[in-house]
């Protein structure tokens, strides 16, 4: 160990980090961690102890933002699931757009929040709910369509943000507008659409009285919020067409009754949907709900085994369509498409149980949004933590091995380090990009279900993966290229390095590992052998020149190893016999001259020799890493 690893080593033995655990237990605010390191200073403190409650604390804010981080996205979630619910038991629509906006407001951190309805009767559009607002004008607007901020999302169908309103002139200015706004002292403004299929009903917006660049992961929240509000409108819609229906038809009782039957059915799956989302369910435990409820086999099929036709009609739609006997509903979110619902064998659907399939279809692409987005903070964290075993090389140990064993890897395991490319060509940068992000994302799950860890670098990806007992860096650095080479679509060319041991207590270890498998993968690369995986062992004495510690004993005794200890062994004299006969370019009778022998002598030997290193030892490759065995062997043992 270093004299910096044992610094290192010693001031997180004396409980540098005791405090921070302490502040982490309790919730303390991101201030409250500089005490700590203020108090070690004001009470004179060694600078190595001040040292290491610096590095505790910026470990502890580490984790405590990736702690809150995960409290928002759960608290994202729940408010979904409980909009999702609330519109499954849908009976006051007033109620539950005031929950949505209520949600949107609280989760998203603003001042106020407000949901905007077309008026096609009027050809305007007026406020419907708000939430945080203090002017009487701003919540009694009504404004032309077309103006205005929501007038650009309404016309566009897609989200707008400005970070200052008044300053903005990508939409039209009306001084009705302005001056609601500005009694309402607001600057920064977020709008997304309500959409019924393709139409736009109205606008959801999010709002502060401060300067403020919304995040991508907030346009995207409030847009489920938006999606859920239009649901919610358009199930009122359809309760207050029913009604009417009812109303005109003379035949109320048996309308009653069949349209009561539909919307129990609706309500009774939304209910158990939402069920299914709270105590963990997968988009599998959905489709065998819906399955249930419609009386019908509903599968979840990836985009790329669904009809592709129907697909995008139903995206672009947004409403299940009929494909053959099937019908297709669309999972998709912010405009990516995870895959589709399809309902098999049932050409004729009620417009509820449509409805039923397309929700069924929303709460899957939230159940797969909130899965990916477990899935990437994993994979985050274990690439961190790949990167510090590869840069940081004076990381304390025990705190590598605590990191590690939280991602349930055990780094004092045998381990393999695998470098990992694509050999395809791109058409065009994002288009490799991409396929970068497909190799790293396939590599993290794969180094996931292992117990390993996976890094994006040096425009491939590098993986750190356990050794079984019995296996080699050979047979591994095959499979996972396979493995990634399925999983992308693509050939995958991986090198491998020796097995290392005892990564958390010899750090540089990874880093000279990674070389070695680079190594490799450029000599794979070279040969022509694009889409395989090697180690420097199956190169020969071209490993030599691949592997980062040269193993020159490892080589000869693979090579002769057999010829040296049959010699010792019996005190024979094969090892000078086989060195004569290539020095005497391969000839029987020349060697028998340079060893004062009668050349039967010779041919018994070289029989033996064949038995012991195998029939092709003459073969040129062969006889080439012999010849170098047999130099390496005379230098290492002194023999002139």
């Amino acid at each position: 160990m270093s004299r910096d690893q044992a610094q290192s080593a010693e001031r997180f033995t004396d409980g540098a980090e005791a405090p921070f655990l302490e502040l982490l237990a309790r919730g303390a605010s991101a201030d409250a961690y500089e005490q700590p390191v203020l108090l070690a200073r004001a009470e004179g403190r060694p600078a190595e102890r001040v040292a290491a409650l610096e590095e505790a604390k910026a470990l502890a804010l580490r984790v405590r933002s990736e702690m809150e981080g995960r409290r928002r996205r759960e608290a994202e979630l729940s408010a979904l699931f409980e909009t999702a619910h609330d519109l499954a038991g849908l009976r006051d629509l007033d109620a539950v757009l005031q929950a949505i906006v209520q949600r949107a407001r609280s989760l998203l951190g603003t001042d106020v929040a407000y949901l905007s309805l077309n008026d096609p009767a009027r050809g305007d559009t007026h406020m419907r709910v708000t939430e945080g607002s203090v002017a009487a004008r701003f919540q009694q607007l009504r404004l032309g369509m077309g103006e205005g901020l929501g007038g650009l999302v309404a016309q566009t169908a897609r989200p707008y943000v400005t970070d200052d309103y008044f300053k903005d002139d990508r939409f039209q200015h009306t001084h009705a507008i302005d001056s609601g706004v500005r009694d309402e002292g607001l600057v920064a403004i977020l709008g997304v659409p309500l959409m019924i299929g393709p139409q736009v009903i109205g606008v959801l917006f999010a709002a502060d009285r401060r300067a403020r660049v919304f995040e991508r992961e907030q346009i995207a929240l409030l847009g489920s919020f938006a999606a859920l509000a239009a649901a919610a409108i358009d199930t009122a819609n359809l309760l207050t067409e029913t009604r009417s229906a009812l109303d005109r038809l003379g035949r109320a009782n048996e309308i009653i009754q069949d349209r009561s039957a539909v919307i129990e059915r609706a309500s009774d799956v939304h209910d158990r949907l939402a069920e299914l989302v709270l105590r963990g369910g997968g988009v599998h435990d959905v489709a065998a709900a819906v399955s249930e409820v419609l009386a019908g086999t509903v599968e979840f099929a990836e985009a790329a085994a669904t009809p592709d036709a129907a697909l995008k009609a139903s995206q672009s739609e947004g409403h299940a369509v009929r494909h053959g006997d099937d019908w297709v509903a669309a999972v998709a979110a912010g405009g990516e498409l995870l895959g589709a619902l399809v309902l098999r064998g049932h050409p004729c659907l009620d417009p509820v149980d449509q409805r039923t399939l397309e929700r069924a279809a929303m709460v899957t692409s939230l159940l797969l949004l909130a899965r990916r987005s477990a899935a990437e903070a994993e994979q985050r964290v274990r690439g961190e933590l790949l990167d510090d075993l590869l840069d940081a090389r004076d990381r304390d140990p025990r705190l590598l091995r605590e990191r590690a064993g939280l991602l349930g890897a055990d780094l004092d395991a045998t381990h393999v380090v695998l470098a990992a490319r694509l050999d395809g060509e791109a058409a065009d940068a994002d288009q490799e990009a991409a396929a970068r992000r497909r190799l790293w994302s396939a590599a993290s799950h794969l180094a996931g279900t292992r117990q390993g860890l996976a890094a994006a670098r040096d425009g491939g990806t590098v993986l750190l993966l356990p050794l079984a007992a019995g296996d080699t860096a050979t047979h591994l650095a095959r499979r996972t290229a396979g493995h990634l080479g399925t999983a992308v679509h693509e050939a995958v060319t991986v090198g491998a390095s020796a097995p290392v041991e005892n990564l958390a207590s010899r750090p540089d270890a990874v880093a000279s590992a990674y070389v070695e498998a680079q190594r490799c993968l450029e000599a794979l690369r070279l040969l022509g052998r694009a889409g395989d995986g090697a180690a420097a062992e199956d190169f020969g004495f071209l490993g030599l020149l691949l592997a980062g510690d040269r193993d020159i004993a490892a080589f000869v005794e693979r090579t002769i190893g057999e010829v040296v200890a049959y010699d010792e062994r019996r005190g024979t004299d094969l090892l000078r016999t086989v060195d004569a006969y290539f020095a005497s370019g391969m000839s029987p009778a020349r060697t028998k001259d340079e060893l004062h022998v009668h050349v039967n002598t010779v041919a018994q030997r070289l029989e033996r020799v064949g038995r012991l290193l195998g029939e092709d030892w003459q073969s040129p490759g062969r006889a080439l890493e012999i010849q170098l065995a047999l130099r390496l062997h005379r230098l290492s043992s002194g023999t002139p």
